[in-house]
């Protein structure tokens, strides 16, 4: 592999770092937050305005979920690259530009015409999107002191927890105030002033590294398997799996890819992605797994409790939204203190043992609730999910990046964001797939007790036919209503016991995977040199 490829002029000094001060040292921190911000919104601020895309453009709702997952797919390529891609072209820059490309592909979202043209620019818009997350966090590294870089990952850890959050909130209400272009829109300005404020403060490092080859083939390998194995877990569970073949031609694509690409990053003298920092830091390699659970996780989690609430308890999306708000500011309050802690040198083992039962406590908690809780039964459960989350984020990041130096610290947090990304498609796919099954399984079990020979059954339906009867014009219609009544009330219990089934599943993942923590070996001495970053 190639070493730091910055030419040093022998005899010189090496370049002094220079951390910002003052109001300048927090425009920035503002400015790569919300760019980083942005970028998660934009992950989920589409799902409840998807109804309102089919209608408005004319396309069924199987065509309008390629909406979510173009721009899905376009993240998990580019966030791994972008450390390759930061060094080709130089931090501000391909900062920069990666927020103008996603400014100018949200307005062409919005002013879309047809459905595949929208599909086009979101792919786009992911494209600039992927860069924004592990950039953001190299530049926020790189403007705080090394003493002050655990309050810069709590304040990180804030943004990457707020993001999805608010987007379901920000896009129920654009929605139902205004247009669903309006999702899109909304990112112009917001765009443009971060583009102003990155071009007015934000400074090239000291230290860069000189791409001297393009690693084309290993970037057209990661492009093909990751976008591949996207694309299998996002259309997998509605395609029934390996029933289609297109499913089944793209998983052997996304297999064949990336084991070339892995071969590829491990024999190439320069590669875009260098995985060998993998072997160099096995704190990285644990970080990775830990982090792919916690995506797993939140965005599991995330995607089942909107769905029970609305589906079964009555939740309007806005209602939805601002129960999980409580949540996420709590995660918020909590992760610039968590950070100082952890630069003072408290136990990332400790915080994480914390954060990993939290989530488990809180996962569980939800998976005992019934079909009678309201929106006060998961405020507390709520808090202890905001609590637990910020537990984890902020010892999992910093340990991604300890005990490495330089380039590889880009490497790092590129890969570390790109694992959280596929964590949280698994766990949405993985969820999905469980709880279907679980719902046929319910279904099955529920049905076996209705029948002639259960006396409880019988008197329910007697006493179902007898209510029906006072507005049915025969006695054969009011059983037929009762028998449609009862069929309504099996779904629903079916559907209740499986999502509980599911929240109860990723308690267990998360009880599982406690014992990683065992293997983490972090030398209070080491200090995080990330001055070189990206």
């Amino acid at each position: 592999m190639s070493e730091n490829t910055a030419k040093a002029i022998p005899g010189a000094k090496p370049p002094e770092n220079h951390y910002e001060t003052g109001i300048r040292k927090w425009i920035i921190t503002v400015t790569v937050i919300v760019a980083a911000m942005l970028e998660l919104i934009d992950t989920t601020i589409v799902n409840v305005a998807l109804n309102h895309i089919s209608g408005n453009l004319g396309a069924s709702i199987e065509d309008v979920s390629y909406v979510v997952t173009s721009y899905a797919i376009a993240n998990v390529i580019v966030i791994p690259l972008s450390g390759f891609l930061g060094n080709l072209f130089g931090r501000r820059t391909y900062f920069v530009g990666s927020i103008l490309l996603f400014t100018i592909a949200s307005f062409f979202c919005g002013i879309s015409t047809n459905i595949w043209m929208l599909v086009f620019f979101r792919f786009i818009q992911g494209i600039g999107g992927g860069g924004l997350l592990p950039t953001s966090q190299a530049i926020l590294y790189e403007t705080f002191k090394p003493q002050e870089r655990g309050a810069a990952t709590g304040i990180f850890s804030m943004g990457l927890v707020l993001g999805p959050t608010i987007g379901p909130l920000l896009g129920g209400w654009l929605v139902d105030y205004f247009a669903w272009e309006w999702c899109f829109f909304v990112n112009i300005p917001i765009g443009l002033v971060a583009i102003w404020a990155a071009l007015s403060f934000v400074n090239e490092p000291k230290v860069t590294h000189v791409v001297e080859k393009i690693d084309w083939a290993g970037i057209g390998l990661l492009a093909a398997g990751i976008g591949s194995l996207q694309f299998v877990l996002e259309r997998g569970e509605q395609k029934d799996w390996f029933q289609t073949d297109y499913i089944v031609w793209f998983t052997i694509i996304a297999v064949v890819s990336l084991v070339g690409f892995v071969w590829r990053e491990l024999h190439t003298e320069h590669p875009a992605v260098d995985l060998s920092v993998l072997g160099r830091s096995k704190n990285l390699a644990i970080a990775a797994v830990l982090t792919f659970i916690v995506g797993f996780g939140l965005y599991g989690s995330l995607f089942v409790f909107p769905v029970f609430v609305q589906r079964l308890l009555g939740f309007t999306a806005l209602l939805t939204g601002l129960v999980l708000f409580p949540s996420a500011m709590l995660t918020g309050v909590i992760s610039m203190p968590l950070g100082i802690a952890l630069q003072k040198g408290a136990s990332p083992k400790l915080l994480m043992t914390i954060g990993m039962g939290s989530f488990f406590l809180f996962c569980w908690e939800l998976g005992m609730q019934t079909l009678q809780s309201g929106a006060e039964n998961f405020f507390l459960i709520l808090l202890i999910r905001g609590l637990a989350l910020g537990f984890i984020f902020i010892p999992v990041t910093l340990l991604a990046v300890t005990g490495l130096h330089g380039r590889d610290i880009g490497q790092a947090t590129g890969l570390n964001n790109m694992v959280r990304q596929l964590g949280g498609s698994f766990g949405i796919a993985i969820t999905n797939t469980y709880v279907a099954q679980r719902v046929a399984a319910h279904r099955i079990e529920l049905l076996s007790h209705l029948s002639p020979y259960d006396t409880a059954a019988t008197e329910r339906l007697q006493g179902m036919t007898q209510a029906f009867s006072r507005y049915a014009t025969s006695p054969v219609e009011a059983k037929q209503a009762a028998m449609a009544a009862l069929e309504g009330i099996v779904t629903r219990q079916s559907y209740y016991l499986a999502y509980m089934d599911a929240f109860k599943l990723i308690a267990i993942l998360f009880a599982v995977c406690l014992p990683l923590l065992l293997f983490i070996r972090v030398d209070k001495k080491e200090k995080v040199d990330m001055s070189s970053a990206h």
